[in-house]
């Protein structure tokens, strides 16, 4: 890492003031720079939409608690300021809250446990995989198979740790036993071990890939929590691959978020029959994914120069009750 300890704690810092994906507070940090922006949250001299969207018993002791936390577990906060921090990223998630400021803005750093650098996992060779957490067998096997293939051949395999389709891809990818193999993107503090039946897997995750979080350590997991992670799957991979999901799931609006920060959506067909199906075939049958069949069909599209890749964003992304799951 390459900046400031000053910026570092300072973000550090704002990650308490705020619920970390407040779209008011980032755009603030983006215009008077990390460090001015806590003294004057702290101070309470920021402009007012910015200090009404901020606690008020928030300290400085919070953001060294979180940082000494992290150094015990063997992790670290990563900022933009960062040589490790993937360019690109911060702009497409401020023009994604510019025009929807309930998606949220950019992070204000990522706590990291697992020793690849972050530009490194976020690469041009990285893809979501993501579904439902009651997922059927077929789901499952088609999860582990893509997973396995994707990460066998350099891609980095990026999923939320869930049941159901999450585990199915991160433990395919794990397989491989390659470096930098496969992320989890939690919605809670990296040191909440969530879900519980999980624990033994994210240590396996910390250990060949990463467990990331925009939360600081401590912070539990929410609703809220898991349908603001969407933007961050989509953002920091160059696409998304959705392989089971209901028709108001939150892999169906994790899809359309992607879609809407112009990342390519693929999806996987399953049998007609199969309701765990539906949504993957509503989003074939609307445009916003493509149809794939096998590994080979992702990478294809991952190895597409970006101008070559028609996705169109959407006007707007509706939000069922069932998607802050």
């Amino acid at each position: 890492m390459s900046c400031s300890t000053d910026a570092r704690r300072a973000r550090a810092f704002l990650q308490h003031a705020a619920e970390p994906a407040n779209p008011f507070l980032a755009r603030y940090v983006a215009e008077v720079g990390p460090v001015d922006a806590a003294h004057h949250v702290s101070e309470r001299t920021a402009p007012t939409d910015v200090l009404t969207e901020t606690r008020l018993d928030v300290d400085w002791m919070r953001a060294d608690a979180a940082l000494r936390t992290a150094a015990e577990l063997g992790a670290r906060f990563v900022i933009p300021e960062d040589d490790e921090w993937p360019a690109g990223v911060v702009g497409g998630l401020s023009t994604l809250a510019a025009d929807d400021a309930t998606l949220g803005g950019p992070p204000l750093g990522l706590w990291i446990q697992g020793e690849p650098r972050l530009d490194e996992l976020a690469s041009a060779r990285s893809v979501a995989v993501m579904g439902a957490r009651a997922a059927t067998e077929y789901g499952e096997h088609h999860a582990a198979e893509f997973a396995y293939t994707l990460a066998s051949r350099n891609v980095t395999v990026w999923s939320g740790a869930a049941y159901g389709i999450d585990s199915a891809a991160h433990r395919g990818a794990l397989a491989t036993d390659r470096r930098a193999c496969t992320v989890a993107l939690l919605a809670c503090g990296i040191d909440c071990g969530y879900p519980a039946g999980h624990v033994g897997l994210l240590k396996r995750i910390a250990t060949s890939g990463a467990v990331v979080s925009e939360y600081p350590p401590g912070v539990p997991p929410a609703r809220h929590r898991f349908l603001l992670r969407h933007r961050l799957l989509g953002a920091f991979t160059r696409a998304t691959v959705v392989v089971e999901a209901g028709q108001r799931s939150g892999a169906r609006h994790a899809a359309r978020v992607a879609d809407r920060l112009g990342r390519p959506v693929l999806a996987i067909p399953g049998p007609l029959s199969s309701t765990a199906s539906a949504g993957c075939h509503r989003l074939i049958q609307d445009g916003t994914a493509r149809l794939v069949t096998s590994a080979d069909d992702v990478i294809a599209v991952i190895e597409q120069p970006e101008d070559e890749v028609d996705a169109e964003p959407e006007a707007a992304i509706p939000v069922d009750e069932t998607d802050r799951r």
